[in-house]
């Protein structure tokens, strides 16, 4: 919606605001900010180029801090045998209902239609997540200790027969990345998960700015199959829960269902120690629902696709030339410079529209750092600069010089700003609560976030509180607190753990 023609209480980009409607004010930042859009099959998104670069930027991120860490990257088949889910019971138990199922290899016409006909002698299951097959393809690798450990990530697809869908947040197919790693001992094995919740965490609060809870899920939410799953929750601007980087100990269990075995020094027979973990395109939504605001997308400069847009004001033929000139050499300057691990990105939006319908457009694409240059800048030579963190009015002109020399400082300088701003909401809306009472109350509430309660470890007050208010418990805090006395049960609670509601 254009500013032009409202009233001063409505003017904003995006409708309804995120006062009036968070679920519709989400759609609406991906739709205007040109991030993605419904495909034409049920529950998938088509991820378009600004969308997908974030993606991509994120993937060039993660993928560094895994290699850093002594994985390598490798690919594994789409479809798993149903056999193969079969071998480990909770973990076909856990995804059954999710699997999207091949049982014919061939179409044929038939009365002018294309019919299925080459049925499959075993079905396969379109990948849901890959322990099983990559299990499959370790027991032939590992023989012996020497062999051990091995460290590997894919970035790859998966389908999940999701019911109800969201962009980013929950789609049917999506894109995400899996590690699977084989480990000699438990201890390994441990450590390595913790290792790789530790990675996630850094990338969250650090390039998406994002502040995250690091914890263990308890028994009812684990991963299916897991010995112990660890998660880091961010809230988000609603002050409900997202689940936004997983890893998974999985102690023997893939290992003997896979029979991953291996000869250890004193020539014994053991099976394997392994682990899971894994992120998606649910940190885009994460992204977008941490700091966008009623006018569209708020990009962290760290993977922002264009860091500057530079919008030329040529609106006297006279001056053309000159502004054009201008542009383009601030344009090579700029590109020359390096902020973080890369160089910055420029865009030039020489499109043919008026200049506020040029302006908005990149207000709502969420670019860092919008540059409007004119005749009056170039002869003063200067830019006139508006930085996406603050209210889209406020705007100020800077030298030439100046603005070039500063910007990899004005950016990190937003990049910290946008975590703080997320963390300051987080804690604005995160309440200690000593009463079952209290809990109900709060969660009843219009202003619910993070309930940080006591907990015995009784698994039908999950049942419960799921039931009588869609709330469940997020994670167990590494980070431990004080032991107390549960809320629910009388009995003693070794520390708080987080109670909310979630995506």
């Amino acid at each position: 919606m254009s500013k032009a023609g409202t009233s001063k209480k409505e003017q904003t980009a995006i409708t309804p605001t995120r006062a009036q409607d968070y679920p519709e004010w989400y759609q609406q930042v991906i739709k205007a900010g040109d991030l993605a859009e419904q495909a034409p099959v049920r529950g998938c998104m088509v991820i378009k180029p600004w969308g997908y670069a974030i993606w991509e930027n994120m993937q060039r991120v993660l993928d560094a801090k895994f290699k850093a860490t002594g994985h390598r990257n490798a690919y594994f088949p789409l479809f798993i045998p149903k056999s193969y889910l079969e071998k480990e019971a909770a973990h076909v138990e856990g995804f059954a209902k999710e699997c999207a199922v091949v049982t014919h290899h061939r179409l044929e016409l038939k009365d002018g239609k294309l019919v299925p006909a080459g049925e499959l002698e075993e079905p396969l299951i379109v990948r849901p997540t890959s322990e099983t097959i990559i299990g499959e393809v370790y027991s032939k690798w590992v023989q012996s200790y020497r062999d051990l450990p091995i460290l590997i990530n894919q970035w790859a697809n998966v389908v999940r027969w999701e019911l109800r869908t969201r962009m980013f947040l929950r789609t049917t197919e999506f894109l995400w990345q899996e590690g699977h790693t084989v480990h000699a001992t438990a201890e390994e094995a441990v450590a390595e998960t913790r290792q790789m919740l530790d990675v996630y965490a850094d990338f969250a609060e650090n390039w998406i700015a994002m502040p995250v809870i690091p914890g263990e899920k308890s028994a009812a939410e684990r991963f299916p199959g897991a010995v112990s799953t660890y998660t880091i929750e961010a809230m988000m601007q609603d002050g409900k829960a997202l689940q936004s980087g997983t890893s998974h100990f999985l102690g023997q269990n893939f290992a003997r269902a896979s029979e991953i075995k291996f000869l250890d020094d004193k020539g014994e027979l053991q099976f394997a120690w392994t682990t899971s973990w894994g992120a998606s395109t649910r940190l885009i939504g994460g992204l977008i629902m941490t700091h966008s605001d009623d006018d569209g997308l708020v990009l962290p400069p760290r993977l922002a696709p264009a860091h500057v847009v530079i919008l030329p004001v040529l609106n006297k033929p006279e001056s053309r030339d000159e502004v054009l000139k201008f542009c383009h050499a601030l344009q090579a300057e700029l590109r020359a410079l390096r902020y973080d691990d890369r160089n910055v990105d420029v865009e030039l939006d020489l499109r043919d529209l008026r200049g506020g319908e040029k302006n908005w457009s990149w207000v709502k694409k969420g670019v860092p750092i919008r540059l409007e240059i004119g005749p009056r800048d170039v002869a003063a030579d200067a830019v006139f600069m508006a930085r996406r963190d603050r209210p889209s009015n406020e705007k100020q002109t800077l030298p030439r010089a100046q603005f070039v020399s500063e910007l990899p400082k004005i950016l990190g300088e937003m990049q910290t700003a946008l975590l703080e701003r997320a963390k300051q909401l987080r804690a604005s809306r995160t309440r200690e609560i000593d009463s079952k009472q209290d809990l109900y109350d709060y969660f009843k509430g219009d202003d619910a976030g993070f309930a940080m309660a006591h907990w015995s470890g009784d698994p039908e007050i999950e049942k419960q509180l799921k039931t009588d208010l869609s709330v469940t418990l997020r994670c167990i805090p590494l980070e431990k607190s004080e032991p107390g006395t549960c809320p629910f049960t009388g009995k003693p609670s070794a520390q708080r753990v987080v109670f909310a509601r979630a995506y």
